[in-house]
């Protein structure tokens, strides 16, 4: 039996930050991942290898149409290993920066294998018996399919296996409209793929702006099939791949292809974990926590995926920050959700922070204002022919920043300094007195926060008087 301070199960983005974190402070801590390497789902399977596959995909694509300029041609598709090279090197390098050692040389104790609990204190992992004196669970997630008939019979990818494909399908169907199904999907649209996007939900990208999804929508379908409201029925391997049969408003389709990714969602990853002898509670899946993250054992916590939390790296990073001095000193740190960013990695790029304007006129009524400029407005986006988007900045009538939404060119870029200016609770005025280097894409900010002064300027008495005083001296 080994004795520590913090036992901290998951060595993903949330386990990582919390175990650093606690060693720096002299914690005895001791560290767990099922996995062979650190670095969770995130380095593995999720947003590294993405969006190496995105950057990669983005640059075939640039290059088979200057191909077509110059009257040749050019195949991404056959250059796929030379793209799942490229996937693997970003894999490995951050891996290589998250290592075991890192974390052995600042005093974390590493241990690699399976975690389950055998009473609220004692954690089994192989042949190792761990007792903690606290615990913080950040297992994250991994990904869930609904039961469809057939899809048993039939080899589907999962986020966990498509960055592992030997050669590019010719092409592809994805169920499921999420981040991950689109980003995917778009991705192999630009390295040669012919993809059929199918969504259950009714609405396209629900969380998001009305706005926002619909042009995003609008600009994908240039590129891809894509049908929402589809209520898959069947599943059927086929001689040269698969066989869907779908179900929209009430009328029958088939979609084949050569592969499918399932990409309908993801689920906490504590199944092994024997929670019920820890006495934690789960409720549907999740993890029952308080506002500062303690489960129903008090001496227990858990962040990331394992909660019903948004399901974001960064966001567990930050509840992994929160939750360390909550655990060790009794403190009730949370993370303000209201102002925590999200990209979507497709392209255009979406942006989003706080509230949609559907939402903000749920809470607020008429208490609101919208402010929108389009990137065709921006020189620097039509100097590299880039006015695909638009800006919009919600705020209340004072001004005070409420949601802020782009879809465009790198915008998780360009529009982070909207999320400092709503942590500090600036209004949109402060935004426009800035000053942007010009042309940087930043400009896009400017360009809609200088509303906020013009209507004001507009509209003053003030203004109303100097307008009739120089048409009177004129």
């Amino acid at each position: 039996m080994k004795d520590y301070q913090l036992i901290v199960i998951g060595g993903g983005a949330a386990g990582m930050t919390v175990a650093a974190g606690a060693a720096n402070l002299g914690v005895k801590v001791a560290l767990v991942e099922k996995n062979k390497h650190l670095g969770g789902d995130c380095l593995h399977v999720g947003c590294v290898p993405s969006k190496a596959l995105i950057a990669a995909s983005k640059e075939a694509n640039a290059m088979m149409r200057a191909a077509r300029v110059l009257g040749t041609t050019f195949h991404a598709g056959e250059h796929y290993q030379m793209t799942k090279a490229r996937v693997d090197r970003a894999r490995a390098i951050i891996q290589e920066h998250d290592g075991r050692e890192r974390f052995e040389k600042i005093g974390v104790d590493v241990y690699i294998g399976e975690a389950s609990f055998q009473s609220p204190y004692e954690l089994k992992v192989g042949d190792d018996l761990l007792i903690g004196k606290k615990f913080i669970i950040a297992t994250g997630s991994k990904p869930t399919v609904p039961p469809i008939e057939g899809l048993e019979t039939v080899p589907y990818l999962t986020n966990e296996t498509v960055f592992e494909e030997s050669t590019l399908p010719e092409s592809l169907i994805v169920i499921g409209a999420g981040a991950v199904g689109l980003e995917l999907a778009q991705s192999f649209v630009r390295l040669g793929s012919q993809v059929t996007v199918l969504e259950a939900h009714d609405s396209f990208m629900p969380k998001e702006d009305q706005a926002v999804s619909a042009y995003l929508k609008s600009q994908l379908e240039m590129a891809m099939r894509l049908k929402i409201g589809v209520n898959v029925k069947r599943i059927e391997k086929i001689e040269n791949g698969v066989r869907v049969t779908a179900e929209i408003s009430g009328e029958t389709f088939i979609y084949e292809a050569e592969r499918l990714l399932m990409a309908t969602g993801r689920v906490p990853r504590i199944d092994s974990l024997r929670l019920d002898r820890a006495g934690v509670h789960v409720t549907k899946g999740y993890i029952d926590v308080s506002s500062s993250y303690r489960t129903s054992q008090s001496h227990i916590f858990a962040i990331g995926d394992t909660i019903k939390t948004p399901p974001f790296t960064h966001a567990a990073g930050e509840e992994g920050k929160a939750v360390v001095s909550n655990a060790l000193f009794g403190l009730r740190n949370k993370v303000d959700y209201r102002k925590l960013p999200w990209i979507t990695f497709t392209d255009p790029e979406v942006f989003h922070v706080g509230m949609t304007e559907e939402e903000a006129r749920t809470s607020y009524g008429d208490d609101i204002m919208v402010y929108e400029a389009k990137l065709s407005e921006v020189d620097r986006f039509i100097a590299e022919r880039q006015e695909a988007g638009f800006v919009k900045v919600i705020t209340k009538k004072n001004g005070r920043i409420i949601g802020a939404h782009a879809v465009g060119e790198s915008a998780g870029d360009w529009m982070q300094i909207v999320v400092y200016a709503m942590q500090r609770g600036d209004k949109i005025g402060k935004l426009s007195r800035m000053i942007y280097p010009y042309p940087a894409r930043s400009e896009a900010v400017k360009k809609v926060s200088d509303l906020y002064w013009r209507k004001r300027l507009f509209e003053s008495p003030l203004t109303e008087l100097a307008r009739r005083y120089f048409k009177w001296t004129r």
